[in-house]
């Protein structure tokens, strides 16, 4: 039982606000927001998903770069909250085609229509699409996928050779296309989370993959759907070592496929030995009594026809760091240095990385005043992150998408893209 949901913008502006109960003050939107932009409990780091004040639990997630936030005075699962949370952000999504201020703003009549039909009276209804599909009647106003903001070749799906861009799954679940038709698609990410801990000397002590195959789907008349993986995947512990077999710890399916709208159809769990696509390098020295030097290296072991984008490194750097002089390789492009002085840290940004090659960064540090201790204790360690398009790390692979056709003309279009991300790509020193 909730009873107050509402959205909030990066800046804190009220988009949508819904008291279904009147049991909390009016100004909880604006409490909320100052308790969330100045938090200072354990005195750095974001504010928790959720939080009391004054006898009010705050229950948060970030989509999108909106706030979706609940309240309540009861004692609810937070759990519970929090998924729900994330239900009706996906709802509104469905229907909206794509998650932004300004499709919210203009959309805003059928996003209280939703959420009156989502909740009533602070109690759950249902968060499908497909249910709602029978009592939401107002049609979405499309915004226009030219003024959204460019994804890169993440963005980019496959069928065989054929390209399509990522603002295709960015139309609403219920819109026709111009005519009045419906082009009958199905969108396929297999989409993995990396997590990776390096020690000083670069070996592997820890490796994990948590992946989702998440889908999207313009089909009309909910047809079976099937769709095969890896002939040679097994699930659980097995004593099968083939080359290029896939080992899952585990996995878990979405209860009924295909829903409209966008929803995972399954994710899994890996922690089976993998190839991790950067291999990491850090050394620091001290170079003077008031001085040191940090070198980093990093080496994409991927395919060189496959590129990584958006890579940032970040490394904190002792307490007492004044200054920070980078040296970047000879020729180096789309690169980025910085020293951010409030929280001692060093970020170096690479906006592409070819599979194959190998980027090196120098950085000289200047003291305050001598170290007190061992400096390599001081420093590190060294964190990454990463977008790697149509690469994923497991080796999991779609081989076919396979729909019940309805007639001999109905041949559905079907998209797949891979995208590889880092969740805990960590080195230290």
């Amino acid at each position: 039982m909730i009873s107050q949901f509402f959205v909030l913008s990066q800046r804190g502006d009220n988009i949508v606000f819904r008291d279904y109960r009147g049991e909390v003050q009016k100004g909880s939107a604006e409490t909320f927001f100052r308790k969330v932009k100045f938090w200072t409990e354990d005195g750095e780091g974001d504010a928790p998903p959720v939080f009391n004040v004054d006898g009010v639990n705050y229950f948060h997630v970030k989509v999108a770069g909106l706030l979706f936030v609940a309240t309540s005075r009861a004692n609810v699962s937070p759990s519970l909250v929090l998924e729900l949370l994330q239900r009706i952000a996906r709802v509104i999504k469905d229907y909206l085609g794509v998650l932004n201020e300004d499709s919210f703003r203009k959309n805003f009549v059928l996003v209280y229509e939703l959420l009156d039909e989502v909740i009533d009276f602070g109690y759950v209804q249902t968060t499908s699409t497909e249910v709602l599909k029978s009592y939401v009647f107002n049609e979405p106003i499309v915004i226009d996928a030219a003024r959204l903001p460019s994804l890169g070749p993440a963005s980019i799906f496959m069928q065989g050779t054929t390209r399509m861009p990522g603002t295709a799954i960015t139309k609403s679940v219920v819109s026709n296309e111009p005519g009045g038709r419906k082009r009958e698609e199905i969108f396929v990410d297999v989409i993995e989370k990396i997590s990776v801990t390096f020690n000083s000397s670069g070996f592997i002590l820890t490796s994990e993959i948590d992946g989702t195959i998440q889908m999207k789907s313009y089909l009309t008349g909910n047809p079976e759907i099937r769709i095969a993986l890896n002939d040679d995947l097994s699930i659980g512990a097995s004593d099968y070592r083939g080359s290029g077999a896939v080992i899952l710890d585990d996995c878990n399916f979405h209860e009924s496929v295909p829903p409209d709208g966008e929803f995972p159809v399954m994710n899994y769990r890996m922690t089976q030995p993998f190839k991790p696509p950067f291999r990491i390098n850090a050394l620091i020295e001290e170079t003077g009594s008031l001085k040191a030097e940090v070198t980093i290296k990093i080496r994409a072991e991927f395919n060189s026809s496959i590129n990584a984008n958006a890579v940032v490194v970040q490394m904190p750097l002792p307490t007492n760091t004044i200054r920070v002089n980078f040296e970047l390789e000879p020729g180096a492009v789309g690169n980025t240095t910085d020293f951010k002085e409030t929280n001692k840290r060093l970020e170096w940004g690479l906006k592409k990385v070819v599979g194959g090659s190998e980027h090196t960064l120098r950085a000289k540090l200047a003291f305050s005043q001598e170290l007190h201790g061992n400096i390599m204790k001081e420093a590190g360690p060294l964190s990454m992150n990463f977008t790697i398009p149509m690469y994923n790390a497991s080796k999991l692979q779609v081989k076919y998408l396979q729909i019940a056709k309805k007639s001999k003309t109905h041949n559905p279009y079907r998209w797949v893209r891979y995208v590889t991300q880092a969740n805990s790509y960590v080195a230290r020193l």
